[in-house]
């Protein structure tokens, strides 16, 4: 037993470096650790301090060429595609959710095949990947973005069982949150 705690410090120690730990206990008895949750089961366990040397950019005005193309490849507004991208990730290409959705757009890995992302956090292939994703959603919804949104972040299962925006506080202010990111963004 001795050893196999000494291995799961070492494990902990070695991964803590690289992200946020989430921990599990099964009904084995059996401690799980990761820094991509795959269930809902997982709790966080150490926050990661974001290392000084590690500046990560949140300039607003840095991918607006790449939103620009978006916008002209798929027809999404452009305040609305930097509103989705301030509220899912502040600007960060290389975020990752509690969830394990990537980049700027916060795309689950699931969906990078048909969203043809091969690099979750290469800026341009997530932006264009998250915009087509929005626009099958906005067709799906009939042009309803509110019910788009909430689909983005919930998923289209959550909207099409309760055919409203869920009834989920996540979603609920996400979808605020990014209509008043899109409002402000619009008008200036």
């Amino acid at each position: 037993m001795r050893y196999r705690v000494w291995g799961i410090c070492f494990l902990f120690l070695a991964t803590s470096a690289a992200a946020d730990i989430y921990t599990f206990i099964d009904s084995d008895g059996v401690i799980h650790f990761t820094n991509v949750p795959t269930s809902s089961n997982y709790r966080l366990y150490i926050r990661e301090s974001p290392a000084p040397a590690q500046k990560i950019t949140t300039d607003s005005k840095k991918f607006d060429d790449l939103i620009l193309k978006a916008e002209a490849a798929y027809g999404i507004d452009f305040s609305l595609i930097k509103a989705m991208i301030k509220v899912e990730s502040g600007f960060n290409h290389k975020a990752v959710s509690r969830v394990g959705a990537k980049g700027l757009m916060q795309i689950m890995p699931q969906n990078y095949a048909s969203l043809y992302i091969k690099d979750p956090f290469d800026p341009e292939e997530n932006i264009m990947g998250g915009v087509r994703y929005l626009q099958h959603l906005l067709d799906r919804y009939e042009n309803k973005l509110p019910l788009a949104l909430a689909a983005y972040n919930a998923g289209p299962e959550a909207v099409d069982r309760y055919q409203q925006i869920p009834p989920y506080k996540e979603t609920r202010e996400y979808v605020r949150k990014v209509m008043e990111l899109y409002r402000q963004y619009k008008n200036s």
